[in-house]
């Protein structure tokens, strides 16, 4: 694995340059993969308003606002690692309420948020409409090698120690899903763009071509 170390406002600077010279014209569907301690939340809204400076609408959505209800999220226990990996995520919302509708034949109305895990209700949020050619960036873990149709895909990579190192105790249960991901999916080799942050301070471009 070849990694050049950047700047986080010139990896913020480059990315947003790539994301934004991508279909031009077009909604773009752009996915931050990662796990919590990699930040990929944080990321995604710190690039909103560097595209929106070179010309185009961006939206940040969580994954995590688009859970299953608990009922059907927890069905194999609270701390179940293949439920975690396999059942969580509310693929078919996110598809419904976000992805399909930035789709070449879509409305460009998005729901921001769709169920909310701590009540176990439905955010009722209001559709946002997003301009032509608008950007909306997902982040969360586990997105890629679903069914997701993302034009875009990031992932940022911690190594196994660094990721339970970083992950509080109450949630190193999960720990066992992530190494799934890594041995199932190889999110390192899926994503069209990497970036390795096992030191939060100096993050690296890795080379995946």
């Amino acid at each position: 694995m070849r990694a050049r170390a950047v700047t986080w406002p010139a990896l913020i600077d480059s990315l947003a340059d790539r994301i934004v010279a991508c279909h031009p014209g077009r909604y773009l569907r752009v996915a931050i993969d990662g796990a919590p301690p990699a930040g990929p939340d944080r990321l995604a809204t710190a690039l909103v308003d560097p595209i929106r400076v070179r010309g185009r609408a961006a939206l940040a959505i969580r994954a995590r606002d688009f859970l299953r209800p608990a009922s059907l999220r927890l069905e194999l226990g609270r701390t179940n690692p293949d439920g975690f990996y396999e059942r969580w995520l509310d693929e078919s919302g996110l598809r419904r309420e976000v992805l399909d509708r930035l789709s070449p034949t879509g409305d460009g109305r998005v729901l921001p948020s769709l169920w909310n895990p701590v009540t176990d209700r439905a955010t009722r949020a209001d559709y946002v409409a997003v301009p032509p050619g608008g950007v909306v960036l997902v982040s969360g873990e586990l997105l890629l090698g679903r069914p997701l149709p993302f034009d875009v895909t990031v992932h940022l990579w911690l190594s196994p120690a660094t990721l339970a190192r970083r992950t509080p105790p109450e949630e190193r249960w999960t720990l066992p899903a992530y190494q799934r991901y890594e041995d199932e999916v190889m999110p390192g080799r899926y994503a069209d763009v990497v970036y390795r942050v096992d030191d939060p301070n100096r993050p690296a471009v890795v080379d995946v071509r």
